[in-house]
């Protein structure tokens, strides 16, 4: 009986085994869209977010180094030093060698951990020349898009809220944020309420929305698609309704997108001018 129980257990355990790196394989194969038991990262589509999944694993296995080092040396005092082993403990309370290699080594530790830390963080925060402006304001519980008036292009704004009937369920809007491909996008966020945090997971970055404050990032996606995020503030009752969707495109259906949009939403009068971001 136990026996077939033990076969029955181990056929589930490959079940969701193989359900694991399935799940894991379908992320990699479309990227931007969660799946039921995803454990990763979504597929990162601009270098940042690369360079953050990187990041992230080498920390990993770092971590796991460590801590397979310090249970080997616990599994060793237990071994070596207990009282049968070990019936006369030794008197000693200071071991020099000892304490400079473990002050000196965390230290080090810590230093190869901040500089790429550093760098990836010096990325995020220093905004290169943009080849797209878009203002995100944070609302309860609804995102607003404004598109600067440049030349002829732009100069119109939308509001994008939750339609619940489209799939991925809760990750869709009514209206999408859209973008073209391999172009340097800078997104300038602020709330009109309270904190919100408007976030992409594929893009590899999140930032605040703060009433009375304008914030910046930017993001190069790298292959066209539809990516979709979350409100990532706990902002209120319908926090989890908040989607965010971003779709990038080619230049040509980007054009073609402005001129749409222009006709789709109202204009702002005299276009609008984004402030710069301090």
């Amino acid at each position: 009986m136990r026996t077939a129980q033990a076969k029955h257990r181990s056929k589930w355990g490959f079940a969701a085994l193989g359900a694991l790196l399935v799940t894991t394989t379908s992320a990699f194969a479309e990227p931007g869209v969660p799946v039921p038991w995803q454990m990763d990262r979504q597929t990162p589509v601009t270098a940042e977010a690369a360079q953050l999944a990187s990041f992230e694993g080498w920390l990993h296995v770092l971590a796991a180094v460590i801590s397979v080092f310090v249970l080997g040396l616990l599994i060793y005092c237990i071994v070596r030093f207990n009282e049968k082993a070990n019936p006369t403990p030794s008197r000693t309370t200071h071991n020099t060698a000892i304490e400079i290699a473990w002050t000196i080594i965390p230290v080090l530790i810590l230093v190869a951990v901040a500089i790429p830390s550093f760098r990836m963080l010096r990325t995020q925060l220093i905004v290169p020349n943009s080849d797209v402006t878009v203002k995100v304001t944070g609302h309860a519980w609804y995102w607003t898009y404004e598109y600067p008036k440049v030349g002829e292009d732009g100069g119109f704004t939308f509001d994008a809220n939750i339609d619940e009937d489209k799939e991925p369920k809760l990750l869709q809007t009514d209206n999408e944020m859209v973008v073209p491909v391999n172009k340097v996008v800078r997104v300038q966020v602020t709330s009109t309420d309270v904190i919100h945090s408007w976030a992409m997971p594929s893009f590899g970055g999140k930032i605040d929305a703060i009433p009375g404050r304008l914030n910046e990032t930017w993001f190069k996606a790298e292959r066209e698609g539809t990516y979709h995020g979350q409100c990532s503030e706990l902002c209120g009752m319908r926090h989890a309704y908040m989607p965010i969707v971003v779709k990038v495109v080619s230049d040509e259906a980007y054009a073609a997108w402005l001129k749409e949009a222009k006709t789709k939403y109202a204009a702002i009068d005299g276009g609008s001018r984004l402030a710069s971001a301090k």
